[in-house]
């Protein structure tokens, strides 16, 4: 007996689920209906896992009056973080096959971000980044393994990427090997020089045939991955929140950071999801500075959550800093965040200089709001909150005027 229908055919590209090894080939950029798989959930669920604990350091360090070096080394650690996910993340739009051999890899990747969690407070207490260049080297050689895969299935210059891709990112990670080996005077320069390196391989290697990314898949995965920095973000500032209550009665201390906190990542959720992104990716020229900028997104927007604790803390006398110092930890990344959003999404979509102002004005407010003492993450949230309405009335109205002058226009 036959069945009454049949399948729908697979989309040109895409991959069978749950199937047998297959060759590692290019998926079509402009594949219908594609959209993140179950794996690369897992994936964000668990990489963010290790910007936790890059925030509880950083709360640790500023809290304690270290907030310069805590930041240093909260920069450093994001990277690693970072960097591995934004590479699995382009090379899965263009590659994924989601055979038995990519889905034990992408989890060898999941395995080794873990690992990099691990060391976190180590690199940050003890200056030791071992365990950090062990989980990082894990990520990255599982990344090679793929490069090779993909390279095997090619020919001609899409091939030389790959093994472009494969090349460079070996030969990166035994420059990282410095953080380990060198004295420690030296290894925020070998940082630096090893980003500069990292960042240089993608641009190398689609230099003369880009990989076939897809456009919507990239944006969707990106927005995801801030979602959940977001969630993660709020999870922080609740414990903290319940911690102030519960073990110093300072509830009244605490709502105003508590409500401050809320609106400032509705505000920030509202603002990065306002724009449909995906149609601005058009090529790596674009791609490239969007995909590269969200370092600053990422890294801002898990900052805001321990910079919530930090202000907790502060409230309830348990971090020995000035108020002025637990508000900056709160305002200066909100700030960061917002123009960092404005730059690389709002403005592309914005039309008028009313509307462009709306976010550096916000920023600039926000840290104007440093300086109200007890109040100032409160008023920071009030100043985003205001920001988003600001911004849907002015939208409002330039669509309500469009429509008076369509409806007026002499017909052709």
């Amino acid at each position: 007996m036959t069945s009454s229908s049949a399948p729908a055919p697979a989309s040109p590209g895409a991959p069978q689920s749950q199937g047998p090894l297959r060759r590692l080939t290019a998926r079509a950029a402009d594949e219908a209906h594609r959209v993140s798989s179950p794996l690369e959930l897992l994936f964000d669920l668990c990489f963010v896992v290790a910007v936790a604990q890059a925030g509880v350091q950083l709360v640790h360090a500023v809290a304690g009056g270290h907030a310069g070096e805590g930041i240093l080394y909260y920069a450093m650690v994001f990277f690693a973080i970072w960097w591995a996910w934004m590479n699995f993340t382009w090379f899965a739009s263009a590659y994924d096959n989601d055979d038995v051999l990519y889905r034990v890899v992408t989890l060898v990747q999941i395995a080794g971000v873990l690992v990099l969690a691990a060391g976190v407070s180590r690199a940050f207490e003890q200056h030791d980044f071992l365990l950090v260049w062990v989980g990082y080297v894990i990520m990255r050689l599982a990344m090679v393994v793929e490069w090779l895969r993909a390279a095997r299935s090619a020919s001609g210059a899409e091939r030389t990427t790959t093994l472009r891709y494969a090349g460079g990112v070996l030969l990166c990670q035994v420059g990282w090997l410095g953080l380990v080996v060198l004295p420690e005077p030296t290894r925020p320069w070998v940082y630096l020089v090893m980003v500069v390196a990292e960042l240089c391989v993608p641009l190398y290697a689609e230099r003369s045939n880009p990989t076939p990314w897809h456009p919507h898949h990239i944006a969707e995965r990106y927005g995801l991955f801030t979602i959940i920095v977001l969630g993660e973000t709020i999870a922080a500032a609740t414990v903290a929140v319940k911690s102030g209550v519960q073990e110093h009665g300072a509830l009244g201390e605490v709502l105003p950071i508590a409500a401050g906190g809320l609106l400032i990542v509705f505000s920030a959720w509202w603002i990065y999801f306002v724009v449909p992104i995906h149609g601005h990716l058009r090529s790596n020229r674009q791609s490239f500075l969007w995909g590269y900028g969200h370092y600053l997104i990422f890294a801002s927007a898990a900052a805001v959550g321990a910079g919530l604790e930090v202000a907790v803390e502060q409230t309830v006398g348990k971090a020995h800093i000035s108020t002025l110092s637990a508000s900056a930890a709160v305002t200066l990344p909100t700030a960061l965040y917002l123009l960092t959003v404005w730059l690389l999404h709002a403005r592309h979509f914005k039309v008028g200089t009313a509307q462009q102002l709306v976010l550096p004005v916000t920023a600039l407010l926000v840290i104007c709001c440093t300086f109200l003492g007890d109040w100032a993450v409160f008023a920071a949230g009030i100043v985003s909150a205001a920001a988003v309405a600001t911004g849907v009335t002015l939208t409002a109205r330039m669509a309500a005027r469009e429509q008076r002058e369509a409806a007026t226009a002499p017909a052709s």
